[in-house]
């Protein structure tokens, strides 16, 4: 094959996996993806996106629909790829540690200790160098870059003056230039929610009577400052009087983005306070890392707005006092290349859905089945040594591209969701060399199961607060 012939089979297989069968992969059977990995190969090496500080918005339909890329995509410096493949595994399993212990303490209702000189922070159970995904929100008249988490409640920015922040790309959020701002007083109902969205209770000042907060995440993270009132603009649609938090001492996003967005169920989240505006329904379609195209992130509207390529499938939300912010399904099935997994844990307790999670985590025995079912399907191909909370690994360096088979997960009520090609192997080396399923088994049985975005990738995913349904439907990821 000449040079030419093969730039030109190498752009036909990139045209191909990005654009046919609606889900981002070139369908190779109905039980089978292919998954070009040299063409995956060249992108990761090659790509270097640009500076997200500002993405785009438009209202379509009654909805308001903000672009949404890839922290990863973003990055103009994207340093050693395999060391930060690699150091997102080891984040990953420390937020799902966190998760679970937090999970394990709310439902046992331990409560934290505190002594007459030491209070002793609440675990958010989420870790910050998990999120991946970011908006671009105006605040206070100022664009701010902030990075999208199912998993938490409060909305932040880091504010001037600020006693500890890290660097970010934009200027800080200062209240005093702004004539909409206003502090959120230490005695209101406002304050007292702080519990419930962050496990902290708001706390006067010594010298001031707003209201201050503490968010502290499960990688050591943390924000502290002081609760106040803005407007919100979220692409054409206006909200007054959000309540946000003014972070003057911050650790952990580490120049990103200008603070969080917190999509969970608690009061104080965004969802709850535009809830008169977008109805409590958002959606997103999360891009995969490598993808030039953006993803989306959707408030209210109608289905009408979607680009999705199969029919929507919905299922209900699994309710949980205990754990009201957090988003819970009963799975109750998966299949894999159109084989059906035998366990007797499916549909025995909820699985939580989270942006913020990379990578689905299965029960002990459900995982067992999955990976055996997978082995006996992906046969004959060298192995390779597993890593961190990966270990069903391949060495696939010698091969232009592989057939891989489909891996679908069931819900209550009959919805489904297919994983896209792109969230099926996780890339520990970029050069093939050590490739993995993209699923890990937790450590007990009694843990809660988590849908991973890496798993979401190419999905239209709808949450839907009032009617307490979420739904799933195939589609390519883009904001055009």
């Amino acid at each position: 094959m000449s040079l030419c012939q093969y730039s030109i089979l190498c752009l036909l297989l990139f045209v191909l996996f990005f654009t046919c069968s609606g889900n981002g992969a070139f369908g190779y059977a109905d039980n089978e993806l292919l998954l070009p990995l040299k063409t995956l190969q060249r992108i990761q090496h090659n790509h270097y996106g640009p500076s997200c500080s500002s993405q785009k918005s438009r209202s379509e339909n009654g909805a308001t629909i903000l672009e949404m890329k890839h922290k990863d995509y973003c990055s103009r410096s994207r340093g050693d790829l395999n060391r930060r493949l690699q150091k997102q595994l080891l984040a990953d399993d420390i937020r799902v540690r966190s998760m679970q212990s937090h999970i394990k303490n709310i439902s046992s209702q331990q409560v934290e200790t505190l002594s007459q000189t030491t209070r002793v922070p609440i675990n958010s159970g989420v870790a910050m160098q998990t999120l991946n995904y970011i908006v671009t929100v105006t605040l206070g008249g100022r664009n701010m870059t902030v990075i999208v988490d199912t998993g938490s409640d409060l909305t932040w920015v880091q504010c001037q003056p600020c006693r500890l922040c890290y660097n970010q790309p934009e200027p800080l959020f200062n209240p005093s230039f702004s004539s909409s701002y206003q502090s959120v007083a230490c005695n209101s109902s406002t304050c007292q929610s702080l519990v419930s969205a962050t496990g902290n209770s708001g706390l006067c000042g010594t010298n001031s009577q707003a209201c201050n907060y503490l968010v502290s995440y499960g990688d050591g993270s943390y924000t502290k400052g002081e609760l106040g009132q803005e407007h919100l603009v979220l692409g054409n649609s206006s909200v007054d009087n959000f309540v946000f938090g003014c972070g003057r001492n911050n650790r952990g996003l580490f120049g990103l983005a200008s603070g969080l967005m917190g999509l969970g169920r608690s009061d104080l989240s965004l969802i709850s306070q535009t809830f008169d505006v977008f109805g409590g329904v958002f959606s997103y379609c999360l891009p995969s890392t490598e993808a030039e195209s953006s993803g989306s992130l959707v408030f209210g509207g109608d289905a009408s707005v979607f680009k999705n390529s199969t029919p929507i499938s919905y299922t209900k939300m699994v309710p949980n006092p205990q754990l009201f912010s957090f988003y819970f399904l009963n799975l109750t099935g998966m299949t894999i290349g159109g084989v059906v997994v035998q366990d007797s844990s499916f549909g025995q307790s909820g699985f939580l859905i989270d942006s913020g999670t990379v990578i689905t985590r299965l029960p002990p025995s459900i995982y067992k089945a999955v990976k055996a079912e997978f082995l006996k399907q992906f046969s004959g191909y060298p192995f390779a040594q597993g890593y961190s909370i990966l270990d069903t690994c391949f060495d696939l360096s010698a091969y232009e591209e592989v057939n891989i088979p489909t891996i679908k997960i069931y819900f209550d009520g009959g919805a489904e969701m297919e994983v896209d090609v792109a969230g099926v192997f996780y890339f520990v080396k970029s050069d093939a060399s050590q490739v993995c399923l993209a699923l890990a088994s937790l450590q007990y049985e009694d843990e809660t199961g988590i849908i991973g975005n890496f798993q979401q990738r190419n999905t239209r995913v709808i949450y839907d607060t009032k009617q307490s349904q979420v739904g799933f439907a195939k589609e390519t990821c883009s904001f055009m």
